[in-house]
């Protein structure tokens, strides 16, 4: 039998503190948690940075050293700084050594790096050892160069290798969500199928129960299966909280792929145990001929600006489309004439914010808002270009009419200036496969001790 505590679905989030004393209290082998994902797009990645805040980052993470040392089991979290880049690592390192000073542990850290080297990655492209997915957008050699950060994500082996240093605390890098939690069972001889099941369905802690933001959830693994526990008493897992799961950022309820193989639960059986926890058995494990790890990039896009504007009258708001359409249309070949820029040197998008801004042309809801905010995003391959293009675009927001003959409309800015300077922008540009002779190929692991005892 392996337990594996989840404290949450990941750092940042909070963490039930008499939950997770709970947990604690029946005597985990490990406890593992999720350091982030791409779910706020591609500028965390493109920056190397972290998208919590380092004070709550430090609380949350105090808190959970200090449960390891209770428990005296490893503390594992993947994706560190929720890009896992190799300044994300370091940014949680640092935080770990600081905590370890101020409460006077001494401890073995091991950080599983995972950043890549744009230049190894040409080599293995022209190797015919990068693979595409679907979908998956062309790639090139100068594309992989302007990445300003490309990072593999680790399975179950890399975090394997980095408890097996004895470590106290597992730091990696861009890991699987699954990774960190099959990892030990798989080591301590679990079924395999379970293993990498319990792992998807523990990724997000309390997410596959009745109580979602409970968090704290136990996952136990043995020989033929998996229990899932929540450990907040006002949560409980049931079949369909639990089977559910599968469908959670996965397009396929059946079938998850991981490094080095994928999981089939076709012929999973979900059985409530009692009335708040669930036993799973009958998932099963396929393991793929080659060992490929996924890929993330982001590269920078342009500089980007945004203006907003607010729009009541209820003639507009009816009309909002062809407003934004004429204002587009009109802003965008001004724009070209007297910047002297081709069409494809910047963009213009007005999103109508109480409306599709979200799902755009696929929103299906045909409702009249009592107003409407629309946002202006200008980027362009400079700063100072995007700001000259949203300085443009300023006296439409503000005053253009649907029609010529019609009084001059005056709309609402919410701030003065009104535009709103974002700086560099990125985007993603990879989803590939990289082919591996052996799992650690593609990652570095370093142990140092921090703290004093």
């Amino acid at each position: 039998m392996t337990r594996v505590l989840v404290p949450s679905g990941a750092l940042g989030l909070n963490c039930d503190i008499v939950a997770l004393e709970r947990g604690l209290a029946e005597k985990p082998d490990i406890i593992a948690i999720d350091g982030g994902s791409t779910d706020s797009g591609p500028a965390y990645l493109g920056r190397g940075m972290s998208k919590y805040a380092r004070a709550s980052t430090k609380i949350e993470w105090k808190g959970l050293m200090e449960a390891r040392a209770k428990a005296g089991v490893p503390l594992v979290i993947g994706t560190a700084g929720t890009c896992g880049t190799d300044q994300t690592v370091d940014w949680l390192l640092s935080i770990t050594k600081e905590i370890a000073e101020e409460t006077g542990a001494k401890l073995k850290v091991a950080t599983l790096r995972c950043s890549q080297d744009p230049e190894r990655l040409v080599e293995a492209l022209d190797q015919g050892r990068i693979r595409p997915l679907d979908p998956a957008p062309e790639i090139s050699p100068d594309i992989l160069r302007d990445c300003t950060n490309i990072v593999a994500l680790a399975g179950a082996e890399q975090i394997q290798a980095a408890l097996d240093t004895g470590a106290d605390v597992v730091i990696a890098g861009r890991t699987t969500d699954t990774a960190i939690i099959a990892a030990l069972p798989l080591r301590n001889g679990a079924n395999s199928g379970a293993a990498w099941h319990g792992a998807k369905i523990g990724e997000c802690g309390a997410l596959c129960a009745t109580n979602p933001q409970s968090g704290v959830l136990m996952v136990e693994f043995d020989e033929s299966g998996f229990t899932v526990v929540p450990m907040a008493e006002s949560s409980r897992s049931t079949p369909h909280t639990v089977s559910a799961h599968m469908l959670y950022e996965n397009s396929n309820p059946f079938i998850l792929f991981e490094p080095g193989g994928h999981l089939d639960v076709t012929e999973a059986k979900y059985q409530a145990k009692d009335d708040r926890s669930v036993r799973v058995t009958g998932s099963k494990w396929v393991p793929s001929d080659t060992y490929t790890v996924k890929l993330e990039g982001a590269r920078q896009a342009g500089y980007q600006y945004v203006i907003p504007t607010l729009i009541r009258d209820a003639r507009y708001v009816e009309n909002i489309s062809t407003w934004c359409d004429d204002i587009t249309t009109r802003c965008r070949e001004k724009v070209m004439q007297r910047l002297n820029l081709a069409a494809e040197d910047f963009s213009i998008e007005l999103r109508v914010i109480g409306r599709d801004a979200t799902l755009g042309a696929l929103e299906n809801r045909a409702e009249t808002a009592a107003e409407v905010g629309v946002m202006g995003i200008v980027t362009a391959q400079s700063d100072e270009l995007a700001s000259e293009i949203t300085k443009t675009l300023n006296p439409y927001l503000l005053h253009h009419p649907l029609t010529q003959e019609e009084e001059q409309p005056t709309f609402a800015f919410p701030f003065s200036p009104a535009e709103l300077r974002r700086g560099e922008c990125h985007e993603f540009c990879l989803n590939h496969v990289l082919v591996l002779d052996y799992p650690m190929e593609a990652f570095r692991l370093e142990v140092v001790e921090v703290g004093h005892g």
